[in-house]
């Protein structure tokens, strides 16, 4: 069997149906996704936990009655962290589930489409 033959396959096997993010169906709780780079995974593991860390730290200055802007400072510190953690996810969305769902030709890039707009629309407010 061919690669492309084989990659049309299982995007086919993968997509989801009606979702144009080309996700499969989890056992229960809704999508994942198509695929994910184990070190991108990672990263973003090791972000979140430092993120978790740092909003703990936001609630302890608050409960100290720290001065506000230090408070303010912190929590520009923990916006940014997750605007990272965003990007990542943004990229490996794009690589993977828009890709595939894009490149199916079988009426999973329309809704993809909408998709990746809305997500721009309601990022950039």
């Amino acid at each position: 069997m061919s690669d492309t033959l084989t990659s049309e396959t299982h995007i086919e096997h993968t997509m989801g149906a009606g979702c144009g993010c080309g996700v499969q169906e989890s056992l229960g709780d809704g999508r994942t996704a198509l695929d994910v780079d184990p070190a991108v995974k990672d990263r973003n593991l090791k972000r979140l936990r430092r993120i978790e860390g740092q909003v703990r730290g936001l609630q302890k200055m608050v409960d100290e009655d720290r001065y506000c802007a230090d408070i303010m400072t912190q929590i520009s510190s923990v916006h940014e962290a997750l605007r990272a953690v965003r990007r990542e996810l943004m990229r490996n969305h794009l690589k993977h589930c828009a890709t595939a769902a894009i490149a199916t030709g079988n009426g999973e890039a329309e809704p993809m489409y909408d998709e990746l707009i809305e997500m721009m629309y309601k990022l950039s407010r």
